[in-house]
């Protein structure tokens, strides 16, 4: 089964949703970006931000686990309704990353992904590449983030 056959072009389906905690944020951006508006609640009330907010990275490993989970649920429906679902491989990459507005401590967002193109690999038979449209949006329905990924499927 290809992804085409399970999603229309352009058709963007919801992944999962995160509301992120002050907790979370402070613990992933002490490790991995430690800059004071995602590590300190009380000074980054005197940042350009006005308050504590995820790092970009944060949100955007967000829609991984999101994505992680979605597929693997959806794997599980297909095999019992006795479908064979497609075999995703890795992502050889992503461009056109944009963090649109901060993420705040207590924000939920809502993650999406929409096929907007695919092609068979030429050098490697039975591979397509699905170019994918990736997204975050807060409980507001204002964009958060938003990216261009590609991902591998095999036959």
């Amino acid at each position: 089964m290809k992804m085409s056959e399970l999603y229309a072009i352009g058709e963007r389906v919801e992944i999962g949703s995160h509301t992120f905690a002050p907790e979370g944020i402070v613990h992933f951006a002490s490790r991995f970006d430690p800059q004071i508006f995602h590590i300190d609640a009380e000074a980054a009330k005197h940042s350009l931000f006005g308050g504590l907010c995820a790092s970009g990275w944060h949100s955007c490993s967000m829609w991984m686990r999101s994505f992680v989970d979605y597929w693997k649920s959806e794997t599980a429906r297909l095999i019992a309704e006795g479908k064979t679902p497609p075999n995703l491989g890795p992502s050889p990459g992503f461009k056109n990353l944009q963090w649109l507005r901060p993420v705040f401590a207590g924000d939920t967002i809502t993650y999406g992904v929409a096929i907007l193109g695919s092609r068979p690999l030429a050098s490697r038979p039975g591979w397509t590449l699905y170019t994918l449209a990736c997204d975050g949006v807060n409980q507001h329905g204002a964009p958060a983030l938003r990216f261009e990924s590609t991902v591998l499927a095999f036959e």
